[in-house]
């Protein structure tokens, strides 16, 4: 066993603890980064003038009018930019635009005002002159006019034509699919500042403060060391905060510079979701072959992305999206191309996921349309697809412990009493005209690691204090996904003192430099990695203090919960004391950590390799009732079986797998985003704007009936205490809602009905694809009489 993942005696890990800000959230006690501002003194308030065209030529700013409005203390307009006016990963997206307006909503200009309010009257006051230019809205308008931007790769293993032209059964579609807005809890938040000597200082609700650093000290024309970014916690993310939380804390930086006061800046509701990035929606044109045995033969496929109006993520997001696509079933012939649109719309990016779930939905939704044309279960085509030992992905990447996957599926068969149920479901429909029941079960193999691999790297700074309390300084973030909790338990476990102990500090780029951003589920397995290196530093010096105490060899010291002794435990003393000890001895009682995870390597111009660390594996069962006269639906009982290694943290993975299977849902069956796609002045205008228009799951879509169960036996070699990533893959554990609606769907119409099903499946959906699915049935029976 490696020693990275090798547990010692009595861990803290794995034992269940509550969140470390639980308490805090609750009460209301929890800091974030709006709250700052109020121990401040002469803060001013940003707000945006928005662009009321989707794409158009600037002819003319004026700004006079927002300086008549009383409180207004500065308008920020392109020129002020001292450096580089880019705050996108690929330069193509300007903090503030020059002559041309890319998409409705898109800032044109910033307003400071002594308080929020002025803010607002001031950017009312600026008047901006247009040229309307023409504007793509629609994936389809893009698709159609050959809009397209960054790279397009290919995925090409086998023969993927010459398989498909010899299948015994070949079908092809074509697959639309929303994409989803993040709604996180704290919309984007920044707070600026500027010292004596010209630091600036910046509190921002991000997910990757080292980026954040690196495009402010751009956009301000200084070096990197002059600029610290600090992240006390944020309020939800979920990919929303890893690219696009940047310009806000450049704008709020570029504010304190101008006017030697802090700046706030903190969007709205309707501001955070029109200006803002979302999930991508994709298109999926796709043919695919079988044999005779059910088993798919051969792959050929083109995903394009919706991008909107530049790339932000959007490469790394399409060649996750091609790496998913088969999810946990073998293809041994296929060619998928990508494309990334652009389009006249927000700037999309990443959401929790990161592509995969697009993918793997892409497959889900030909399997679920395809099983009945084959004449068997959906359950069983999927099972008689999963990878077993020896294959390898579309990118030739070996896959590791496959029989997890089929450890999972037969878990959740047997929990969830699935034969029992498929048989009560059989016994209800045929006794109920305008009410079908169906249960599906979907898979789930998701890969780890970012995909650059640069990005797969990880430091730390731990402080043992002469009272030997520990504080700890990593470069994750914290978003309420618990990654504290799972460092505390970490560092307590590695150390060996009590879980009490330890205390993490804010993330900041002072402390720990060139962070990855907490994202790709890689948080615990990158900072945890850094943290025990680094305890374990600290951990070996000790040792040698304490062999000489006790008297005997240094490696036979043992760390458990405060108490150091001997192997055989006749010899001891206590944790504090022997700090003490080692700092009178002059033993460094501080350690920078690093982790880098090894055997990664990628060639993204072949889009081959091993891109992954490993693959966490799922399976979900979902029961749901559909009514026939509006499509409504009752989502009755989910049962799940996920893949988290030995757990660090078994109540922060539980609540993890829940918080993913319902966003999931969420972005399946309610979220529907809607652009206005008129000819009238607010084309381009996202209608969906708010609560009120835009529908994200609350307790009445919560599952009557949920139960979760953690994988048994599944230990993962090489990662930090034998555990999983596991932030992003039980979010695809929900495409089994979806294939249980389309099955209750094909309940109203005659059997081996193949359904057609939109996402994402509202009422509206599911009561249009009932008639579809009645209307074909109708059909067929007129034929055969």
């Amino acid at each position: 066993m490696s020693r990275l993942s090798q547990r010692p005696d009595r861990p803290i890990v794995g034992e269940t603890h509550p969140h470390e800000s639980a308490v805090g959230h609750v009460t209301g006690s929890a800091l974030y980064t709006d709250d700052l501002d109020r121990r401040l003194v002469g803060v001013l308030h940003a707000y945006p003038v928005q662009s009321t065209q989707a794409h158009a030529k600037i002819l003319k700013v004026g700004i006079d009018g927002a300086y008549r409005v009383p409180g207004v203390v500065r308008v920020i307009t392109a020129s002020d930019i001292p450096g580089v006016n880019d705050q996108g990963a690929k330069r193509d997206e300007p903090m503030l635009p020059v002559d041309e307006i890319m998409f409705y909503g898109q800032p044109v200009v910033w307003v400071l005002g002594e308080d929020l309010e002025a803010a607002k009257a001031g950017a009312a006051a600026v008047e901006v002159d247009y040229e309307p230019l023409d504007s793509l809205i629609t994936l389809q308008d893009a698709i159609a006019a050959q809009s397209f931007h960054g790279i397009q790769p290919v995925i090409d293993k086998g023969d993927s034509q010459a398989a498909i032209r010899d299948a015994a059964q070949v079908f092809e579609g074509e697959f639309e699919f929303s994409g989803q807005e993040h709604f996180y809890l704290e919309t984007q938040n920044s707070l600026a500042m500027v010292d004596e000597i010209g630091q600036v200082m910046i509190h921002s609700s991000t997910q990757h403060p080292t980026e954040t650093q690196d495009i402010v000290s751009h956009i301000l024309g200084i070096p990197a060391h002059r600029v610290t970014v600090q992240v006390l916690r944020m309020g939800g993310a979920f990919g929303g905060k890893e690219m696009q939380s940047h310009g806000y804390a450049a704008v709020a930086a570029l504010g304190a510079l101008l006017t030697g006061r802090p700046v706030r800046v903190r969007l709205d509701r309707t501001v955070d979701i029109t200006m803002t990035g979302k999930r991508h929606g994709f298109h999926a044109s796709w043919k695919i072959g079988f044999d005779d045995e059910g088993k798919i033969v051969g792959l050929d496929a083109t995903l394009t992305a919706d991008g909107g109006w530049s790339l932000d993520l959007s490469e790394p997001v399409l060649t996750r999206a091609l790496c998913h696509i088969d999810n946990a079933y073998w293809i041994p012939n296929i060619r998928v191309h990508g494309r990334v649109a652009k389009c006249h719309k927000t700037s999309q990016t990443a959401f929790r996921g990161f592509g995969g779930p697009q993918g793997m939905l892409v497959m889900e939704d030909i399997l679920g349309r395809v099983a009945p044309q084959l004449g068997m279960s959906a359950r069983e085509l999927r099972r008689r697809n999963f990878y077993v030992q020896g294959q390898d992905t579309p990118y030739y990447q070996p896959v590791r412990h496959p029989e997890r996957m089929e450890a999972a599926w037969q878990q959740l068969l047997d929990g969830a009493e699935i034969e029992r149920r498929e048989a009560e479901i059989a016994r209800f429909n045929g006794s109920h005209e305008h009410a079908k029941r169906a249960l599906a079960l979907t898979p789930v193999k998701f890969g780890i690691s970012f995909n650059l691999t640069a990005f797969n790297q990880a430091g730390a700074l731990v402080l043992v204090y002469k009272d030997g309390s520990v504080l700890v300084n990593h470069g994750g973030t914290e978003m309420g996904q618990g990654l504290h909790t799972k460092i505390l338990q970490v560092a307590a476990t590695t150390l060996g003192v009590p879980l009490d102990s330890v205390r993490i500090a804010p993330t900041r780029t002072d402390k720990v430099p060139n962070t990855s951003a907490t994202a790709a589920s890689s948080g615990s397995d990158l900072n945890g990695g850094a943290v025990k290196d680094a305890c374990e530093q600290i951990r070996e010096r000790l040792a040698e203090v304490a062999a000489v105490k006790l008297g005997v060899p240094a490696h036979e010291i043992r760390f458990i919960r405060g108490t150091v002794s001997s192997l055989s435990g006749r010899e001891s003393i206590g944790w504090n004391e022997l700090v003490h000890a080692a700092y009178f001895q002059r033993v460094q009682l501080s350690a920078a950590g690093f982790y880098r995870t090894e055997g990664l390597h990628w060639d993204l111009d072949i889009m081959k390799g091993e891109p992954f660390k490993y693959f966490a594996y799922g399976a979900a069962a979902s029961e749901v009732e559909v009514s026939r006269f509006d499509g409504s639906y009752t989502l009755r009982r989910v049962d799940v079986v996920h893949d988290v290694g030995d757990s660090l943290s078994p109540l922060i993975d539980l609540g993890q797998i829940e918080g993913g299977f319902v966003q999931g849902t969420g972005w399946l069956t309610l979220e529907d985003l809607r652009w206005d796609t008129s000819d009238r002045p607010t084309r381009g205008r996202l209608a969906t704007q708010s609560a009120s228009t835009y529908k994200i799951p609350s307790l009445s879509e919560m599952p009557e009936v949920f139960n979760v169960s953690l994988l048994d036996k599944a230990h993962e070699e090489g990662a930090v205490y034998g555990s999983k990533a596991v932030g992003e893959p039980p979010l695809m554990l929900s495409l089994s809602v979806r294939e249980a609606l389309r099955q209750a769907i094909a309940g109203f119409a005659e059997p081996g009905t193949s359904v057609c099903l939109a996402s994402p499946a509202t009422p509206e959906a599911v009561f249009w694809a009932v008639q579809a699915a009645r209307e074909h049935s109708a059909l067929i029976s007129g034929r055969s009489s």
